[in-house]
């Protein structure tokens, strides 16, 4: 997969079916359906692994967001994505499942908008983070309950998708930050 792929997203249906290829900031100028993904990575105390965006991201620099997110390449599955990414971006790499997945739309900075069929892909792992300080400038970790509580005092610290899914799918995410296996 060459670089040019990685910048085109895939346009989908709502049933996520599969469209067309477009370059993506001219999907996210002209507010198309595409595909994409949120990894959510959880600790052993249950804690949520936060990034900030790097400034000069094209788009929701230097706000709090979940661990990842990207989009497919055209060819490469959402798992496959996930790991790529969040080795990419955070310098590791664990398990992830494909828990859900939601369409939302968002307006953003930059007369962009997120318009998006996302697949949040849960993972657990206890590793610190080596970040690409071209993708993320920093991490912290986090309680959903806290994180939600957070949000609602500083909302403008964080990406517009982080709030709908925290906001939208709460007892889910609670819920999948447990894992047995630690």
């Amino acid at each position: 997969m060459n670089n040019i792929d990685s910048n085109k997203v895939i346009l989908v249906d709502e049933n996520d079916l599969k469209i067309g290829l477009m370059d993506k900031l001219e999907a996210h100028e002209k507010g198309l359906l595409h595909r994409a993904f949120s990894v959510f990575v959880f600790n052993s105390q249950n804690e949520l692994l936060l990034q900030r965006r790097a400034f000069g991201k094209y788009h929701s620099e230097g706000l709090w967001t979940n661990t990842c997110c990207s989009h497919p390449i055209d060819g490469e599955t959402l798992i496959e994505a996930g790991h790529r990414r969040l080795q990419e971006e955070m310098g590791f790499d664990c398990e992830l499942i494909e828990s859900f997945s939601f369409i939302y739309r968002a307006i953003l900075d930059k007369g962009l908008t997120e318009y998006e069929l996302d697949h949040v892909l849960i993972g657990h792992s206890d590793e610190t983070p080596h970040l690409n300080t071209d993708e993320a400038m920093s991490f912290k970790w986090m309680s959903i309950e806290n994180i939600k509580k957070e949000i609602e005092l500083h909302p403008r610290l964080y990406t517009e998708w982080f709030k709908i899914i925290l906001e939208d799918h709460y007892e889910t995410l609670l819920a999948l930050q447990y894992n047995e296996s630690f």
